[in-house]
């Protein structure tokens, strides 16, 4: 009797022990297999929430099977406690471990709002801006120019929403003291400015802050960047070079930078002006010159004044030999790889192709194909000019 009391206690466990790792085997499957997303969503983890809530609202949404799975596995990975204030994108498909970890790694939010302030050459934007989870794209909300008045209101909320994102984005080109004008103007961020940097050593690119963060400090992130970048590139440049210093191969990249915002474009541009130091001729570039007119500080407007090209200033290239004393704007990485990577030419002369500054330039040898091709613009110019465009 007790043998088979025994026997039957026995075989009842090992069905129940089949069972449990059954559940067990089912429940790594569950947590570590695709989910049910069908699209992806932006979930929400305010500031003090659990992961009971977090798994709540995900099944509530479709994105994962079971609620008590995701916080077992949490508990399970020892990320339970780990949980992260913010927004966070969760792809169709994917599986309760992804989500966990995409919730408890940290860093910057994913998805959700975003206030970018975009520092151009003609002015500056703050653009609000959602997430679409089905596109991964920004979707416009509201933009307007800090300088010309009050903030919509759509803003000033945004501005206040705890999980909002900042980022400050430069334009290829900006002087470094539009940047720090523009930068006065952001009232997202603290502190003083200071001094003006130095022509050319602010870094073009987008960068993400904190709200509060310090207007002197992400000016040195900047600084320091572009201190990284010519570190990088400028032992590896091309032989030859006329420029001794990584300062005149910076402003060399200035000078590119303004010509042409074509990218292909600034290797052969570069390969022009570097033709021109060689051979003794001066480089007669109308961005130096208007750089010496307006020091960096706005927009001049208008068109260069005859007066002005016969003008002597220490950045007028028509006047003066070799480079101007400083960069004239802050060039970004492309153009100082430009720079230092020249394409091998023999063009000595470019002007625009049209109207149209994307349609880019034509290069020539020769003064004489030189004016040929200054006489086809004017033509154009004056086709479009006699037809009202």
């Amino acid at each position: 009797m007790w043998r088979s009391v025994a026997s039957n206690f026995l075989t009842i466990s090992i069905v129940l022990l089949a069972g449990v790792a059954g559940v067990i085997a089912w429940g790594k499957a569950q947590y570590a297999g695709p989910g049910p997303l069908a699209e992806a969503i932006c979930l929400k983890v305010p500031a003090g929430s659990t992961f009971g809530k977090v798994a709540d609202d995900l099944a509530g949404r479709g994105a994962i099977s079971s609620a008590y799975v995701l916080k077992v596995g949490a508990e399970y990975e020892g990320k339970a406690q780990s949980l992260k204030a913010g927004s966070f994108l969760v792809q169709s498909g994917a599986s309760m471990s992804d989500i966990v970890d995409a919730v408890t790694k940290g860093g910057q939010s994913t998805c959700g709002t975003e206030i970018n302030y975009q520092i151009g050459v003609n002015g500056s934007n703050m653009v609000l801006r959602e997430l679409d989870p089905a596109t991964s794209e920004y979707v416009e909300v509201v933009k307007f120019d800090p300088a010309a008045g009050a903030a919509p209101q759509e803003f000033t909320d945004a501005v206040d929403d705890a999980d909002v994102r900042f980022r400050v984005t430069l334009a290829e080109g900006v002087t470094s003291w539009q940047v720090v004008e523009a930068l006065k103007r952001a009232e997202f961020m603290a502190g003083e400015a200071g001094d003006v940097p130095p022509e050319g050593m602010l870094s073009p690119d987008s960068y993400e802050v904190t709200k509060g963060a310090a207007r002197g400090e992400l000016l040195a992130r900047m600084q320091a960047r572009q201190e990284a970048i010519l570190a990088e590139l400028w032992p590896d440049r091309a032989e030859g070079l006329p420029y001794a210093t990584p300062d005149e191969a910076l402003t060399m990249a200035s000078i590119v930078e303004k010509e042409t915002g074509i990218a292909s474009e600034r290797p052969l541009v570069a390969s022009v002006f570097i033709n021109r130091l060689r051979d003794g001729m001066k480089l007669q570039t109308d961005p130096t010159v208007i750089y010496g007119i307006t020091k960096g500080q706005g927009v001049l407007g208008r068109g260069l004044r005859r007066s002005e090209l016969r003008g002597r200033t220490p950045y007028n290239t028509y006047v003066i030999d070799g480079l101007p004393p400083t960069p004239i704007a802050n060039p970004g990485r492309e153009s100082i790889a430009a720079a230092l990577h020249p394409e091998t030419s023999d063009f000595l002369y470019f002007v625009a192709k049209s109207l149209v500054p994307s349609d880019g330039h034509v290069f020539a040898q020769t003064l004489a194909e030189h004016n040929q091709n200054v006489e086809q613009l004017r033509a154009l110019e004056a086709e479009q000019g006699g037809s009202g465009n």
